[in-house]
Parts: C-alpha cells; sequence; structure tokens
C-alpha cells in the first residue's frame, strides 16, 4: 500500500509528542509515572502514524520496541537505571547497525531514514558514516549525562537537548546531500531525517 504524506504538524506531533508527555509527567509526578506514560504516548503515535500515513518508519518501530521493553524493565523492576540507559541501547544499535552495514559494503541509512533523497554510492557512504559516528557520540553523551546529573536535568536533556542536537547535525549534512545528490532536495527532507531519532 502507498505510502501517504501527512501534514508537516501531525509528523511533529506524532515525533515531539511522546517526548512533551515523557517531560510533564516526570515534573507533575515522577521518572515512573512518567516511563508510562511515555510508553502509551509512543505507542498512540505508532498508531496515529499508521492510521493516517498507512507506513510507520522502521526507526520508529526500533525505538518504539525498546521503550516498551525497557519501559517495563523500569516499572516491574522499579529499577529507573533502564529507562535511563534506554537511549545508550537505541543509538548504539543505530550505530552499530549503520557502521556494520560499512564494513560488508552495505549502507542500511536509506532504509531507516526511509530514503527521503536519492544520493550517489559515494554519498551515502559518507552520510551513512557520519550518522553512524554521531549515534555513538550520542551513546556515549547519554551514559555521561545520566551517570553524572540528577533525574530531573536528565530528562531535561533528553527533552530539550537531545532533540536540538540531533536537528542540527541533520541540518550540517546539506552540503553534502547536495552535493551527491541525483535530484533536487531540500532542507525540509534533512529536517524530517532527523525526526524519527529525537524519541530515543
Amino acid at each position: 500500500m502507498d505510502k501517504k504524506q501527512p501534514h508537516p504538524l501531525f509528523k511533529l506531533a506524532t515525533e515531539l509528542g511522546p517526548l512533551l508527555v515523557f517531560f510533564i509527567a516526570n515534573a507533575k509526578f515522577h521518572l515512573f509515572v512518567a516511563t508510562g506514560a511515555f510508553m502509551a504516548a509512543v505507542i498512540v503515535a505508532m498508531i496515529a502514524s499508521y492510521m493516517v500515513t498507512r507506513h510507520v518508519p522502521i526507526m520508529a518501530v526500533i525505538t518504539g520496541v525498546i521503550v516498551i521493553v525497557f519501559g517495563t524493565l523500569t516499572l516491574v523492576l522499579h529499577d529507573e537505571t533502564f529507562i535511563k540507559v534506554k537511549p545508550t541501547i537505541i543509538y548504539g544499535l543505530f550505530a552499530a547497525i549503520l557502521g556494520g552495514g560499512l564494513l560488508f559494503g552495505r549502507s542500511f541509512i536509506a532504509i531507516m531514514f526511509d530514503q527521503m533523497f536519492n544520493l550517489t554510492p559515494q554519498g551515502w557512504r559518507m552520510l551513512t558514516l557520519r550518522w553512524a559516528l554521531f549515534f555513538f557520540a550520542m551513546a556515549i553523551l547519554n551514559e555521561i549525562v545520566w551517570r553524572t546529573q540528577t533525574t530531573d536535568f536528565w530528562v531535561n536533556f533528553k527533552v530539550f537537548g537531545v532533540t536540538p542536537l540531533v536537528m542540527l547535525f541533520a541540518i550540517t549534512q546539506m552540503p553534502l546531500i547536495k552535493r551527491y545528490s541525483l535530484e533536487p532536495v531540500s532542507l525540509e527532507a534533512s529536517e524530517a531525517e532527523a525526526g524519527d531519532v529525537t524519541k530515543g
């Protein structure tokens, strides 16, 4: 079935909505309530995305599964470590998939980002390497933040720090995308590329 293009505001709501739910629930209650609310919001976002577009991006599916698994462990074992280490697992997994693919001569970033643009083979390799290194750096950064800062600081960083970092990195890749593109691309495409990773 063909994918439908959703309204930009709908896409923004499904990508950032769960993070805002997580932030508000943590501010009003505590991390465990926020974790349950976050899990529910992620599931609702994926269902809404499928109902509107008849498609759920592969990165959103992977992220959703990990959120549910680690969120459940957090609630069942009443240990906030699991939800805090979840972004590390997600970013580390993405880095491993992209980096491992390059070692075998494959570029999986086109699949992960739903091939929103068409690049030359060299362009795909360079973009894949850059995103793999970025995800690796984000995994390390998350480990540093949650291990050295308070829970509230980590939540704020996850909501208001990670998203700008991902968006900024995606935008800085525009020169490379334009240089190796086989057809015109837009800034909106690069910004959309970043959307699904912010939920990690």
